[in-house]
């Protein structure tokens, strides 16, 4: 085999031998000569098999000896900030690396400048969108994770994303990276690639049952467990016994949060203080009893994480476990298919979830994905996955359709129309296709007619058009009426484009279109909050018990203030409109700046639930005021508020102080509290004055004269001490996103 070393350019090899890599594993081996090559990849193999570290190599080589760029694609905002930071090891050769996961609504002005972009599938579909220029100078594209193109709602973006990429650029090289799946040579045929598949992984891992306190492994070895009156416990206690972590996989939030409080009582480890105080500043400004309970549990070396929790939260967890100072998370699923966090043990507790009104079996895929957390490379010897049997039946049940089943196939779900609306949008819109036909070509190239083939491809392309036709999406130049050719010539109009621009379901728009049409001046906000959770790309709250009452009796008190019809009581669409009403309410008693704990409990749902409500409302809200420059100027302004008041959670009052860096929606009504209302106000006050209101102190005080006096000089200029400087950069507000992408963004 070529000494893939010398294949590298000058300074490579440095750096990894930096974090220990002097050689390869056995799949890198096979794949690494292929992507030097610059030949088409798919590398199915186990997780912590070294996959990312054949992409690195690839791209740094395409840059440095080339002279190209590379754009590396991730399904998870979180994945991006792990393969960003891993890739600026590189920056010392030169290599500029960025990341690219937020507004979709332009193209990023400094990616020219890049020679690696790390992108979530959602923003490099936008990019193209916008006709950036750097697209046609990629050279390589790594598609990372690519058997989620399985995946309903995040799959269908990256299969279009690349089929678009390919076909605007065929000589790019392609490196697709997946978990182990059943068809991963038809994803290569399908690309073109070489295939490389190992079961291969660099920690061993033992797959087993545990049956009455004795786990049944499937290489026929045993293990006794001593039995402590919780079986789950039993195996995390175990884990800790011997010094490893474990990871423990249930199928509920709730039952997250009730095993790792319980586990936290049974820890007689309490942590050492300096973890502790670590642990007290990392939650310094937590707020809700959720917030409360996790960071108790995390005192006692225990944690856990879902979707309930915010961002910060689930990183604050993540780090800890990272650095070993908690010994175990309990989680959904959804964290298999996030950042990398092995452990020692993996237990999964549940292989069914709730859906469509019953429990039903989760794939092996992902299963093996949960399994394949066990084992941490330099850390353990081994890695240990568990599955939970009840009974002997139930553990032959397990053996065979899990531990011993093959992963399913990864399935293209392109062809929903629903899901195909928006794509073909944005075909038509930056003149990718010019006609049915060309859209209709541009959809053989995908891996669902590759997989499939064509039957209901041009009845689905035919409707799609045919509605954006009648939204006024598309127009036939040259003619008012709607032509049927299939070579009739067809562009989007400056409605569509803006739709198309602005990322959002086309149905989405004809919602806040007819929304605004209907508003006249002097409506109050809910009716703009509604037509936002009216929407598909709001994912709405479910209706729980109380709710059928309650909310009727709200519909009848404020169905004035409504902008979208009202469905009738006896039909099928009142139970969709109510969760609507019920999402809408959040929203409104967020920007009433109802105290958050009490928000979470009236409504049932945790503060992640909440914060993703507010960022898909503002991307919503921002994308209906851009909307309203075509339909009703009149609501520009009342839109241009309410979006700072989504964004920040406060009532009209507040506007003028909580964009101020280090405010926010708390000390902003602290400051109003104590006479401080506007900025004029606090130009006029003392820096000791504003120091004494609640929450703000020296530092934050200093900072919000400078902000709004410009010839404001401190008396002295201290030298500050590191404690001071952490101290100050932790008054900062995280920096609010504009809004939202799309609604998954918001799972990482």
């Amino acid at each position: 085999m070529t000494d893939w070393k010398s294949e590298l350019p000058h300074g490579v090899v440095e750096i990894l031998e930096e974090d220990g890599i002097t050689a390869l594993y056995p799949p890198q081996e096979k794949a690494v000569p292929h992507a030097l090559a610059g030949k088409n990849l798919v590398l199915a193999v186990p997780t912590a098999s070294g996959k990312s570290l054949v992409a690195y190599l690839a791209a740094v080589k395409r840059v440095l000896h080339e002279g190209g760029k590379v754009l590396y694609i991730v399904p998870l905002r979180a994945l991006a900030s792990e393969k960003f930071d891993e890739l600026k090891r590189f920056e010392r050769l030169g290599i500029r690396v960025g990341m690219s996961i937020g507004d979709y609504d332009e193209a990023d002005k400094g990616i020219d400048q890049l020679d690696i972009l790390v992108a979530t599938s959602e923003k490099a579909d936008a990019i193209m969108r916008h006709r950036s220029d750097w697209i046609s100078a990629i050279s390589l594209v790594v598609a990372d994770e690519v058997h989620l193109m399985n995946d309903p709602d995040r799959g269908p973006t990256l299969e279009i994303t690349l089929t678009k990429l390919r076909m605007l650029n065929p000589q790019v090289q392609v490196i697709a990276l997946s978990a182990t799946v059943g068809n991963s040579k038809e994803m290569a045929k399908w690309l073109n690639a070489e295939h490389v598949a190992s079961e291969w992984r660099p920690v061993k891992l033992k797959e087993g049952v545990l049956l009455e306190n004795t786990i049944n492994f499937t290489d026929n070895s045993k293990r006794q467990i001593k039995p402590l009156g919780d079986v789950v416990w039993s195996l995390v206690k175990d884990t800790m016994d011997e010094g490893g972590q474990a990871l423990v996989f249930v199928n509920t939030r709730k039952s997250t949060e009730t095993l790792a409080v319980r586990f936290s009582k049974s820890n007689k480890n309490r942590g050492d203080p300096k973890e502790n105080e670590e642990l007290e500043e990392a939650f310094r400004d937590e707020q809700t009893s959720i917030g409360a309970t996790l960071k108790d549990c995390m005192k006692h070396g225990m944690a856990f994480h879902n979707a309930a929790l915010t961002n910060e939260q689930r990183r604050t967890v993540e780090r800890f476990f990272k650095a070993g100072k908690i010994k175990c998370i309990v989680a959904t699923p959804t964290l298999a298919a996030g950042i990398n966090l092995p452990a020692r043990r993996v237990i999964v507790r549940d292989v069914t979830r709730f859906e469509g009104g019953g429990n039903v079996p989760i794939s092996v895929m992902e299963v093996k994905q949960m399994c394949g957390r066990a084992g941490r490379p330099r850390y353990d010897p081994y890695g240990e996955a568990v599955l939970l049997a009840s009974t002997v039946d139930h553990s032959h049940a397990l053996f065979e359709n899990y531990l011993l089943g093959e992963p399913e196939d990864v399935v293209s779900k392109v062809g929903n129309e629903h899901i195909l609306r928006g794509h073909v949008l944005a075909l038509i819109s930056s003149e990718t296709a010019r006609t049915r036909k060309d859209v209709i070509d541009f959809l053989r190239r995908t891996f669902f007619c590759h997989q499939r083939g064509e039957e209901g491809i041009e009845e689905a392309v035919e409707n799609i058009v045919q509605y954006l036709f009648k939204e006024g999406m598309l127009r036939c130049p040259g003619t008012e009426l709607l032509a049927e050719e299939k070579e009739a010539d067809i562009r989007a109009t400056f409605f569509g484009k803006r739709v198309s621009d602005l990322y959002i379901d086309p149905v989405s728009a004809v919602k806040l279109r007819d929304a605004l049409l209907s508003y006249t001046p002097g409506k109050k906000d809910l009716g703009f909050l509604h037509s936002v959770c009216a929407t598909p790309d709001m994912m709405n709250l479910f209706l729980k018990r109380d709710d059928a009452e309650i909310l009727p009796e709200v519909l009848l008190d404020r169905k004035e203030e409504l902008l979208l019809p009202v469905p009738e009581d006896d039909s099928p669409d009142l139970e969709y409109f109510l969760q609507e009403l019920k999402t809408s309410l959040v929203l409104d008693a967020w920007i009433e700046e109802k105290d958050e704990e009490e928000l979470l409990r009236s409504f049932g749902i945790g503060p992640g639930d909440l914060h993703n409500k507010v960022d898909v409302g503002d991307w919503l809200l921002y994308s209906m005021r851009e909307l309203s420059n075509i339909y009703n100027k009149d609501c520009y302004p009342a839109l241009t508020k309410l979006m700072t008041r989504m964004r920040y959670g406060v009532k009209d009052e507040l506007l003028d102080l909580v964009e101020l860096k280090g405010v926010g929606r708390v000390r902003a009504r602290s400051l109003f509290k104590k006479g401080y209302g506007s900025r004029e106000l606090l130009k006029a006050a003392a820096v000791y004055d504003i120091a004494k209101v609640v929450g703000i102190g020296d530092l934050l005080a200093q900072r919000i004269k400078e902000q709004v006096d410009p010839e404001f000089r401190p008396e002295t200029k201290r030298r500050r001490e590191p404690t001071a400087e952490r101290n100050e950069e932790e008054t900062k507000a995280p920096s609010a996103p504009r809004g939202q992408t799309k609604l998954f963004d918001f799972y990482d």
